[in-house]
């Protein structure tokens, strides 16, 4: 039991180590030696566990998934309106984003992944066929506008454009960052939230509708 959990603990300071290099460098300028020399062990200790940059890079990923999927569980309880729903939905996802390294490496690995424009290639080095975590996430957000708007809380836009809106607020949290600190988070994202919710919003002033939300935190 004591090998088991020392064995545990080094896959977990690996999976650490590697999402704070994949969330600076992105999965191409990453390196198995910078991973290792954030652990403070032996290349072979490292690839004992994960033989390649590859692994590393979807085990990240499918952690990336579960905490997704429990998050949309979290937001969509049957007591929450629609638009308290995609309130807690994308506050949660920023909050994740802000929060826990190994969810914003696995982001960024995920983006990194999708090709931009009809003619560019689609590179997938790592997990080809895991589900698309931001394709969920904007389909998850599309219905939830949808539902929103029917029941008039945010204003008649094509809910397909409001979707990639609120993405693009969360992924923008990915990369606002204070001047001179390494990957660090710019604080002030919920007042963000709160002037872009006003803005969609058809009814009560946002500070009105905005709640503190408590998101899971399993891993």
């Amino acid at each position: 039991m004591a090998q088991q959990e020392r064995a545990r603990r080094t896959r977990e300071l690996i999976l650490d180590a590697a999402a704070e290099e994949f969330a600076l460098r992105g999965y191409a300028d990453t390196t198995m030696h910078a991973v290792v020399a954030r652990t403070d062990m032996t290349k072979g200790a490292l690839y004992g566990h994960f033989p390649s940059k590859e692994h590393i890079a979807g085990a990240l990923v499918q952690q990336a998934l579960e905490a997704w999927r429990a998050l949309r569980r979290h937001c969509e309880t049957p007591d929450l309106t629609a638009a308290a729903a995609l309130e807690a939905l994308a506050l949660g996802l920023a909050d994740r984003l802000c929060t826990d390294v190994r969810f914003r490496a696995a982001l960024r690995l995920t983006a990194d992944r999708r090709p931009y424009g009809a003619d560019a290639p689609d590179v997938r080095p790592y997990g080809a066929d895991a589900p698309d975590v931001f394709e969920d996430a904007r389909q998850c957000l599309i219905s939830l506008v949808r539902r929103a708007q029917q029941e008039g809380a945010v204003r008649p836009h094509p809910p397909e454009v409001l979707a990639q809106l609120l993405l693009v607020f969360v992924y923008g949290t990915l990369h606002a960052s204070r001047r001179g600190a390494e990957d660090e988070p710019l604080p002030g994202w919920e007042e963000a939230w709160r002037v872009l919710i006003e803005a969609l919003t058809t009814k009560a002033p946002v500070e009105h509708r905005t709640r503190k939300h408590t998101f899971p935190k399993e891993s």
